[in-house]
């Protein structure tokens, strides 16, 4: 038996729309067992327990690549920590922790670039696949079908702190009320602050994220979506954030705080004004995904 333990993220990060990522100390842990007949899924609600799966869909693909067939196959949903359907990467979760288990149970010796064109190619884009998969801040970019993916670094000195609604938003949804065209002058914007961001978060430069992780691309489109969105982003800059973005397609808004004092200050005034919502701390993930044999 594999056990494969693979973190959640948040991707965009503000301006790297479909590019960003970031892995995150909140975990999904699934057993996959060969041998038996058919696939059996266990664990997990009874609407899931089928072929649409995306950990079976990952581990299939990586089969279906390598031109193995596959074998009975018993997959076991363990504790999860990731939260479905609210932006911080339970898809591309399933996704990774399927690609990596078929690489492990049938010692298929895939690199994590080859891993990545996997999983790229069951989500659609590398933005969560990335530091899921590797751990980490990344960015991520399509050449071809292939996927590129660099890693930076992350200072230690920011805190990552989650406001999470008690309501879901599909990321098919959040896709949707995008426009197909964007200005030159946006497409400026979000590159420029790009740039700066993964420079800001990598030396912990708090005056450098105040204005570099704002975005004019994706995040004016889902506000609308994320009821309370807006007031929950400014009452968090008032209890001392230095920067609110929607992580990824939302609900959830990613905090980054230069100090301790922010989450404290965050679960007390969302208590009083944002009844549903959890406050959550989000420690950075340096490893991605691991497999060990049972």
């Amino acid at each position: 038996m594999i056990r494969v333990r693979v973190p959640g993220s948040s991707a965009n990060l503000g301006p790297g729309f479909d590019c960003f990522g970031l892995a995150w100390q909140c975990y999904n842990e699934i057993d996959f067992t060969p041998g038996g007949d058919g696939l059996r899924i266990t664990g997990c609600p009874e609407a899931f327990r089928n072929e649409e799966n995306l950990a079976w869909v990952g581990f299939r693909t990586v089969l279906e690549r390598c031109n193995v067939k596959p074998q009975g196959l018993h997959i076991h949903f363990g504790p999860s920590e990731i939260p479905v359907c609210r932006g911080l990467g339970s898809s591309a979760a399933l996704i990774v922790a399927g690609v990596a288990a078929a690489n492990a149970v049938y010692d298929l010796g895939l690199s994590r670039d080859d891993l990545l064109d996997a999983g790229t190619a069951v989500e659609g884009h590398p933005d969560n696949i990335a530091p899921s998969l590797c751990g980490g801040l990344t960015a991520s970019a399509m050449e071809g079908e292939r996927a590129v993916t660099v890693s930076f670094p992350i200072s230690g000195r920011l805190r990552f702190i989650g406001l999470v609604p008690d309501f879901e938003l599909s990321t098919a949804k959040a896709r949707a009320v995008l426009p197909e065209k964007v200005l030159r002058s946006d497409a400026i914007y979000n590159i420029s602050r790009g740039a700066l961001v993964l420079h800001a978060l990598g030396n912990g430069e708090v005056d450098l994220l105040r204005t570099s992780m704002d975005d004019r691309i994706h995040q004016p489109y889902r506000w609308d979506l994320i009821h309370r969105g807006v007031f929950a982003r400014q009452l968090a800059l008032d209890c001392g954030a230095i920067g609110v973005c929607i992580s990824g397609a939302g609900p959830t808004l990613l905090c980054v705080a230069p100090d301790d004092d922010f989450l404290p200050r965050m679960q007390a005034a969302a208590a009083r004004n944002l009844p549903g919502w959890s406050v959550r701390e989000l420690p950075v993930d340096r490893m991605g995904v691991t497999c060990e044999t049972i």
